[in-house]
This record gives structure tokens, C-alpha cells and sequence, in this order.
């Protein structure tokens, strides 16, 4: 099962003094992607990078780069963020009121697109964008810092969003559309297992990847665990 687990690098509790040494750390833990928090201190309480930033990322990394847009009206800044190398564009629901069209830009600009929810918005809200979204983010903790304990409801979240996609694809017919379930916010070796049990496909991890002793058996003992999972 874990072969169809993708691991997702978040950097927010990197040192960014060495960040493209701790870059190279993450590829040598044979992580699948990098997640990049952008925070405004607006709709969330910190302020992290922008699109220069991420433009220095690209250049140090071949890693898919998931670019998780904190920020409040994200469509106003989205051509800065296609241009920085961003393979991912990750907006908050909360802060796109034209949803369908923010994630048909993101599209159009041959991007892959991803909506995110806080753990107190509801599943509803992303209900009529599955025919425009390749992934979704439920947020396992209220974004802003890492370093966050996990919410355990969220779990149930979850299970609902996946019975949600199978029902699309059923009642549509699009039975290969892929949609990937992420989860971000105190995900570590005991959390990790619950979400992926409950239908997560891509688990960012921050915290425990960057604080472990040695991160590369880290991640091997955090994807051994999930091989044990269902």
C-alpha cells in the first residue's frame, strides 16, 4: 500500500539560513515532493516567502514543488506564483470565492491544482470543483506554525472526503479521474497510519522529517509503518 503513498517534504520548519542544504537533505531521504508554505500574516498569523524565494527552490531542486498559498485573495498574486516554477498551486477555499474559475487559471497555465481546507470548513465546499482539482488538502491542524499537535476529528474527515470522490466518479463516470488526498499538520509514525487508513495518498511531514536525528531512516521507518497499514 505504501507504493501509492507520496511523501511530501514541508520546509516551513527548515533552517532557512541553509536551505538549499536542507533541500538536498530531503532528497536524500528519497522524499516525493517538497511542500512549500506561503504565509501572509493576514489569513494566517506568521509570514513565511514569496514567489523569489520559490524561484531559488526551483533552481536547487528537480523535486515536484507543491506551493501552499496561505494568503488572503490568492487569484490576485497566481501569475507571480506560475512564474516562480511552482508544479503545484495550492489555494484555500476560504479565500476564493470564484473557485472553479481560480482553478481553471491555475489549469490553463499547465499547472497542477489543489484546493485546501481548514480543519472547520466543510467538505461541501469543494463538492462541485472535483472535476477541476488534482488534489485536495484537508488541514489536520489550524494552519499558521508547525510544529502542531494533530486534530484526531480530522480523520473523519477524511474517510467523508474519499466516499465523496468515490460518488463522483461513480455518478459521472469517470472512474480514472485522480484525486489525491493530502494532509498536512502533525503528521509523524503514529499519526501517519490513521490518514493514510482513512484514504490520504500524500502526507506532508515538516516537523518530524527536520528534527529527526537522521532523517533518511526516518522516512524508511515511516514508510515501512504504512506498508502495515489495512
Amino acid at each position: 500500500m505504501s507504493k501509492n503513498i507520496k511523501i511530501s517534504a514541508s520546509i516551513l520548519n527548515s533552517n532557512f539560513a541553509y536551505l538549499a542544504d536542507e533541500i538536498k537533505k530531503v532528497e536524500k531521504t528519497g522524499a516525493d515532493m517538497l511542500h512549500v508554505d506561503v504565509m501572509d500574516g493576514v489569513f494566517v498569523p506568521n509570514i513565511t516567502m514569496g514567489p523569489p524565494i520559490i524561484k531559488c527552490i526551483r533552481e536547487n531542486t528537480k523535486l515536484f514543488m507543491d506551493v501552499h498559498l496561505m494568503i488572503t485573495r490568492p487569484y490576485r498574486l497566481l501569475d507571480s506564483f506560475i512564474e516562480s516554477g511552482a508544479d503545484s498551486i495550492n489555494v484555500h477555499v476560504e479565500e476564493c470565492p470564484h473557485l472553479d474559475r481560480t482553478l481553471n487559471y491555475i489549469k490553463e497555465a499547465g499547472k497542477k491544482t489543489a484546493v485546501a481546507l481548514n480543519p472547520s470548513t466543510p467538505l461541501a465546499s469543494v463538492e462541485n470543483v472535483l472535476g477541476l482539482v488534482d488534489m485536495i488538502l484537508i488541514m489536520t491542524v489550524n494552519p499558521g506554525f508547525g510544529g502542531q499537535g494533530f486534530i484526531g476529528d480530522m480523520v473523519y474527515k477524511i474517510q467523508r472526503l474519499k466516499k465523496m470522490i468515490e460518488d463522483y466518479k461513480r455518478l459521472t463516470g469517470r472512474h480514472d479521474r485522480v484525486i489525491d488526498i493530502q494532509v498536512d499538520g502533525g503528521i509523524n509514525l503514529d499519526t501517519a497510519p490513521k490518514v493514510v487508513g482513512a484514504g490520504a495518498t500524500v502526507l506532508s511531514v515538516g516537523t518530524s522529517i527536520f528534527r529527526a536525528d537522521d532523517p533518511v531512516a526516518y522516512v524508511k521507518s515511516l514508510r515501512q509503518k504504512l506498508t502495515l497499514t489495512i
